[in-house]
């Protein structure tokens, strides 16, 4: 974190992907083990949270009812989260940018999360366009 920062922001991790195809699943089971040594590392820094990997299936609940999972695309599969620390979106893009795992076909998006509550009155993810 940079000098100037004293309390952290926090930002949502989503592993997003799947694995190169071409590569065998000792190249794989490298970079996760890589990954596991960096992110507790990460973690004992205070630049990270934990987080966990996601099982397959779920269900999506909404007024139309309850249907089965998973709802995305093959390509844009979500993998898992975790939580990083940083003073900015940019710090923050920077730390996961050392992810092992980029190398074998993973991708990361990273979300600022809102330290505010909900408002119908302010602008948001939810908030329709008008």
């Amino acid at each position: 974190m940079s000098a100037s920062t004293t309390t952290p922001s926090e930002f949502l991790v989503i592993s997003r992907g799947k694995w190169d195809e071409d590569l065998p699943p000792e190249r794989i089971q490298a970079a996760i083990d890589d990954f596991y040594v960096w992110h507790e590392g990460c973690v004992a820094a205070g630049t990270m949270r934990g987080g966990q990997r996601l099982a397959t299936g779920g269900k999506r609940v909404s007024r139309q009812g309850v249907v089965d999972g998973p709802f995305s695309e093959s390509k844009e599969i979500i993998g898992g989260y975790w939580h990083i620390l940083a003073g900015s979106l940019d710090e923050a893009a920077a730390l996961a940018a050392r992810n092992p795992c980029l190398a074998c076909g993973l991708e990361f998006e990273i979300r600022p999360i809102e330290p505010e509550r909900a408002s119908a009155y302010v602008t948001s993810n939810e908030t329709p366009a008008r």
